[in-house]
């Protein structure tokens, strides 16, 4: 009977690694999913921009002619792949961000920076509408070192346009982990959702860059 409790505790155990080894796979692959949905043409450029909750961010950005691609990602925080929890628990530094891929021959990058702009509130530091914490603070992180003069002016051009200090980072990206396979496209799941972004400027980003 002693032999026979010994074999069971054994294959017990074995049982619960291979499912714990199984639901890590999954947890991984889950996260890692939608870098296979984006097929470049090698013309593009990418841009990313944090503005709150990233449900919103993202699904704005996509009703802009010349964006073709779009990811939700936590960009520039301390640690390594990093979960939805773990972000929002204010531990880890990294901050909601959408990842922009754009067609510069169809809309310029200025264009876009100043549509951002139309839906942040740039003067607020950590939060925007309803969320509140690190991980909702505004910026815009260039992988172009190119970039940067363009988006230090029009951050600094909205400053004196509202009189006002405008909180918005401007950096390089230093990392960028994509966000859980439900968060990408929430919005077009789920059509009801939560957005800090009215209706009126997405109307605002569909009829930004029209056709010539």
């Amino acid at each position: 009977m002693k032999k026979l409790a010994v074999i069971a505790s054994t294959v017990l155990v074995t049982v619960i690694i291979m499912t714990m080894g199984f639901t890590e796979g999954n947890q991984k692959e889950e996260k890692s999913e939608t870098n296979s949905t984006m097929s470049l043409t090698g013309k593009e450029k990418e841009i990313y921009f944090a503005g709150g909750c990233f449900w919103g961010t993202e699904h704005f950005f996509k009703l802009v002619r010349g964006v073709v691609g779009t990811e939700v990602g936590y960009a520039n925080g301390n640690k390594t792949n990093p979960t939805y929890e773990e972000v929002c628990s204010g531990s880890t530094g990294a901050t909601e961000t959408v990842k922009v891929i754009y067609d510069p021959e169809v809309i310029d990058l200025g264009l876009l920076i100043d549509l951002y702009l139309e839906s942040v509130d740039p003067t607020t530091l950590n939060r925007q509408g309803n969320d509140r914490g690190t991980q909702y603070r505004t910026g815009i992180y260039y992988t172009d070192k190119n970039d940067e003069p363009l988006i230090k002016d029009k951050l600094h051009a909205l400053s004196l346009s509202i009189q006002s200090p405008v909180v918005v980072e401007n950096e390089p990206l230093r990392n960028f982990y994509d966000a859980e396979t439900y968060h990408q496209d929430y919005l077009d799941k789920n059509p009801g959702g939560y957005c800090h972004i009215g209706p009126e400027l997405f109307e605002v980003a569909r009829k930004a860059n029209p056709k010539k």
